[in-house]
């Protein structure tokens, strides 16, 4: 299994050097029994924040192409972002290719062009939030929402390296709604998932959806991950908010076709 190392900062700016997998290794993992387990539990959630999408654009970030599929014969644009950092891999298989390789803090989108945006296996792995966050902003529409699922600090996934929810720098409910707020977004829906342990032993597969059902109802915040959706907010609060900072936007015609990918 292949990592890469990265470079973090942590909510205090010092760097933080940890491990992670690149896009080959998040592929293979979804491929596993627990990983098709944890598809569908994650995929359940995103499909109960967003039950329809006709008509809209839709952008995945990070490592989010295992939860776009079923979205691609409603929503208008389906696109699936993948870090450089973290390598690209072509998506979908056997179909005009939707996935770009970016850098984590510039894409190549036009101002207010997003419908809804999701971002999985990204915001633990980015080598900065701020920005990321920043570029966020700048392409949801003014009516636009992100969709975050970050690895709960307080649980036992982000405490495991053998899964893609062990890498990166996880984080706790206050520290991911203080990331938000200073990237002037709001918080309207807060959940979790993966209560089951992350192990891949047969037996405990067979249990994980009961488990899962059981322990949510008895939740004491210390699931695998934390799921937020947040809106964009289009004033700044007096003395808030992130610093301007002048960057580059690629053009349309920069997009999809000329963006070299890697892997297969």
């Amino acid at each position: 299994m292949a990592y890469t190392v990265a470079c973090h900062h942590d909510l205090t700016g010092a760097p933080h050097s940890t491990m992670q997998f690149d896009a080959k290794d998040l592929r293979d993992f979804y491929r596993t029994p627990l990983g098709q387990i944890v598809r569908r539990q994650l995929a359940s959630r995103i499909r109960g924040r967003w039950k329809r999408l006709n008509g809209q654009t839709l952008v995945g970030v990070g490592f989010a192409a295992p939860f776009l599929g079923s979205f691609r014969a409603e929503a208008a644009r389906v696109a699936c972002f993948m870090p450089a950092r973290q390598g690209a891999l072509v998506w979908p298989q056997g179909a005009r290719c939707h996935s770009v390789l970016v850098e984590e803090h510039l894409w190549p989108l036009p101002d207010n062009s997003v419908d809804r945006l999701l971002a999985v296996h990204c915001i633990e792995q980015a080598e900065r939030v701020g920005p990321l966050l920043r570029e966020a902003w700048r392409v949801l529409a003014p009516d636009g929402r992100l969709l975050i699922i970050v690895p709960n600090r307080r649980g036992l996934w982000s405490r495991i390296d053998a899964t893609p929810f062990g890498q990166g720098l996880p984080f706790s409910r206050t520290q991911l709604e203080r990331l938000l707020t200073d990237g002037l977004f709001t918080p309207i829906e807060w959940s979790e998932a993966l209560y089951f342990p992350p192990f891949d032993k047969r037996m405990l597969l067979r249990m994980a959806p009961t488990l899962e059902r059981s322990l949510a109802r008895m939740s004491f915040g210390v699931a695998g991950v934390i799921i937020v959706e947040a809106r964009k907010e289009i004033m700044a609060p007096v003395g808030g908010g992130l610093k301007a900072e002048t960057v580059r936007v690629l053009r349309p015609s920069e997009s999809i076709n000329r963006t070299p990918r890697v892997g297969v």
